[in-house]
């Protein structure tokens, strides 16, 4: 797909046949697994979101799928259990006809979620300064 989605039914829908399938039964795993998360187009790809943070992905490409878990650390934290699959620091690959065992993407998604969870929020935890480097409110 060249254009943004707008969907990740729109994403879906360009997808090839076998790749398709593979990447409607990854978005079913994991709405079962976090059915609160909102589904969302991040980075021009389908996404999941909890909390405002994106917490997974997911891609056709020329030779299969990739998974996403929009983080540089969740695949390292998991390098046990995804031995067996094709990887960058970013991306998990996997074969459309072998698919992600539902186990193995809920371990993911937690991992994912937990990082989340431990990682400040700079927003909520950096105090503002005034231009006269003044917190404000105080004189």
């Amino acid at each position: 797909m060249s254009a943004r989605p707008e969907s990740i039914d729109a994403y879906l829908a360009g997808v090839p046949a076998d790749r398709r399938a593979a990447l409607q039964k990854l978005r079913r795993a994991i709405r079962s697994i976090i059915p609160a998360a909102e589904e969302c187009i991040s980075y021009s790809m389908p996404a999941f979101r909890v909390n405002g943070q994106v917490v997974a992905g997911f891609l056709a490409n020329a030779k299969g799928c990739s998974y996403y878990p929009f983080s540089g650390s969740t695949l390292g934290t998991l390098a046990k259990e995804i031995a067996g699959y094709g990887q960058t620091k970013s991306a998990l690959h996997f074969d459309p006809a072998r698919g992600l065992p539902t186990v193995l993407v809920r371990k993911l998604l937690r991992a994912r979620i937990a990082e989340t969870k431990a990682a400040p929020r700079p927003h909520a935890t950096t105090a503002r300064r005034s231009p006269a480097g003044r917190s404000p409110g105080r004189r």
